[in-house]
């Protein structure tokens, strides 16, 4: 038993509460170690006479990577409060090894029940507690510049006709909030139940995260009136709206920045940026802190209260004036954490089931705690997702190593809401990543919306919209259908009908990888519900083949999804190259 690997910490990812009455353990043990582990456990005040009343239930691994078993149980604690420890055993013939807080014990410690784990009680405001709407929802994230030009009126002066040329940092084409009202109808038999939207506030730039005034919109998408009309539309059809928030940095035009580049010194907003010398200086590179080097884009000091106040103004107008769903949050990981704590209790105030989005990009557990967002975009779900089908760099094992490692990286509850995308407006799109491959494309879409979470399509994507880097991944939508890949995009329709309707692809739905193999590039999954299974088998390769169902599913009566005829019961499911089947049993 390799005790170095062994990892339990009583908080975060490793043990919380999942709801009001259940409380989720995990420990990580070396891949293969061990053979049983079991939770050793009870009320910290409960004893037998001299020694403390302890239960126990046996732990499962619920997940694995290439180095480590994650084990899991969920169990309910005694009166709400439980102190525990782990019984370790490497097989059957091996001594069972203890382990709490204190160290490893040959022996089960009753004499040091202060040495325990401890959970000290269950308290409910502690509950990780985000919108149960969001389980259910499909995003779709509008680049409102370049999604439809609704309003000829509205246009910038130096508006281009509709695709009339390639995306630059600098053009502009005419998108705007009426151009997206009139698509509604295309949302909605998509099956869109979400619109997240890049910035719409009154901007320098194409892109307008370079805010000049964070209460008004930009005019070129339309005016308030527009845009409340626009929320009102989405509600009657079921659509939530997110917005997208600047708070990390404001645009060069922003009044107080002008303020300060006029005054320096004597400006009364000199504080409400981070100055290290006056005057302020823009080139080589700016004397001030800004978003990257950026020096149109100052970084607010949220520590100042008068920046904290406005910006927790701003956030509470648009929920109160316009019935907003959702805050999506711009470089959130730069801005102080006692910022997002305030800003979480002043927007639930308001709207309790608001969802709080962070654009994060790296493991983000110490937002998640429940006093701060309610998830982050899922970009080490992404890049895993890329790395196997799109840019062949990983193999079958390691893929399903890095989602399992994605998913033991948080609890269960903050894994059901997480915002998983494949592509935005920040990354090349994922067909033009797939070397414009759409087989390949298809295995990254069936992928992500057969996952827990939430999934988000941007713009274009369902229709084979091609695009590198930013500004490529910002083309005009494609609007005449001649030109629109309607293959891909009735499987897009597909997929999100089966989320919707199938149980074990909803909210309570679990996953697991079942198998895979390295030397022909496949994998098998499965969600489960309480009463059906769907089985998800992908082949990942150029060949043809013919794969062996798991041992407890062969000869079951299943149902072909995608056909929605009966499967041949069998051993093995034909694959096409780079293809997938999708077959459903009742348990």
């Amino acid at each position: 038993m390799l005790k170095e690997a062994i990892y339990h910490r009583p908080k975060n990812n490793y043990a919380y509460a999942y709801n009001k009455e259940l409380l989720h353990i995990r420990i990580r043990t070396k891949k293969g170690d061990l053979e049983k582990v079991r939770l050793i456990y009870g009320d910290p005040f409960d004893y037998k006479g001299s020694k403390p009343d302890l239960h126990e239930l046996p732990m499962t691994v619920t997940y694995q990577d290439d180095l480590f078993d994650y084990w899991f149980v969920e169990c309910q604690p005694i009166n709400r409060r439980m102190h525990y420890m782990f019984a370790l055993q490497e097989n059957k013939t091996e001594p069972i090894v203890y382990f709490t807080e204190k160290e490893f014990y040959d022996y089960l410690p009753y004499d040091n029940p202060t040495f325990f784990f401890k959970f000290p009680f269950l308290n409910p405001i502690d509950v990780f507690q985000a919108p149960t709407w969001v389980k259910e929802t499909v995003w779709y994230q509008i680049f409102p510049e370049r999604f439809a030009n609704g309003d000829k009126n509205l246009d910038p002066a130096e508006a281009l006709p509709w695709a009339s040329t390639e995306p630059s940092p600098e053009n502009y084409f005419g998108g705007d909030i009426p151009g997206i009202i009139q698509h509604f109808d295309y949302l909605s038999e998509l099956g869109i139940t979400g619109i997240y939207l890049t910035p719409i506030f009154k901007a320098h730039s194409n892109h307008k995260y370079d805010t000049i005034d964070y209460f008004e919109m930009d005019p070129q998408f339309g005016d308030k009136e527009t845009f409340k009309t626009f929320v009102e539309k989405c509600h009657e059809r079921g659509i939530k709206v997110m917005l997208d928030a600047v708070f990390n940095h404001s645009g060069f035009y922003f009044a107080p920045f002008q303020d300060v580049l006029e005054k320096g010194e004597r400006s009364d907003y000199k504080n409400w940026f981070h100055v290290r010398e006056f005057p302020l200086q823009l080139n080589p590179k700016p004397n001030f802190d800004t978003f990257a080097f950026t020096a149109n884009m100052p970084k607010l000091n949220t520590e100042n209260p008068k920046v904290k106040n406005y910006l927790l103004d701003v956030a509470k107008y648009w929920i109160e004036e316009f019935d907003i769903d959702g805050w999506r949050l711009d470089v959130a990981n730069e801005i102080d954490h006692q910022f997002w704590r305030e800003f979480r209790q002043t927007v639930k105030a308001i709207k309790p089931d608001v969802y709080i989005l962070g654009e994060i990009w790296h493991d983000s557990m110490p937002w998640l705690a429940g006093d701060q967002f309610d998830a982050v975009m899922n970009y080490p779900f992404t890049e895993a997702a890329l790395d196997f089908f799109a840019r062949n760099t990983i193999n079958a094992e390691q893929f399903s190593h890095q989602i399992d490692r994605v998913l033991a990286s948080y609890p269960e509850n903050v894994n059901e809401i997480a915002f998983n995308l494949l592509g935005s407006h920040d990354t090349p799109r994922v067909l033009t990543q797939c070397r414009g491959d759409k087989r390949k494309a298809k295995l990254l879409y069936l992928f992500q919306l057969s996952f827990i979470g939430t999934p988000c399509i941007y713009y274009g994507d369902e229709i084979g919209m091609t695009g590198g880097q930013d500004p490529g991944c910002r083309k005009c939508m494609e609007w005449d259908e001649q030109n629109q890949d309607h293959n891909l995009l009735s499987l897009f329709k597909k997929i999100i009908q089966l989320r919707k309707n199938e149980p074990a692809l909803g909210p309570n739905g679990t996953i697991r990888f079942l198998h895979t193999d390295n030397a022909k590039n496949h994998i098998i999954y499965e969600r489960t519900s309480e009463d059906s299974v769907i089985i998800f088998i992908i082949n990942n390769s150029e060949q043809k083949q013919e794969i062996s169902l798991p041992k407890q599913y062969i000869e079951q009566d299943m149902m072909d999804l995608l056909t929605e005829k009966s499967a041949d019961k069998s051993s093995e499911a034909t694959v096409e190259p780079f293809g997938f089947r999708v077959l459903r049993m009742e348990k």
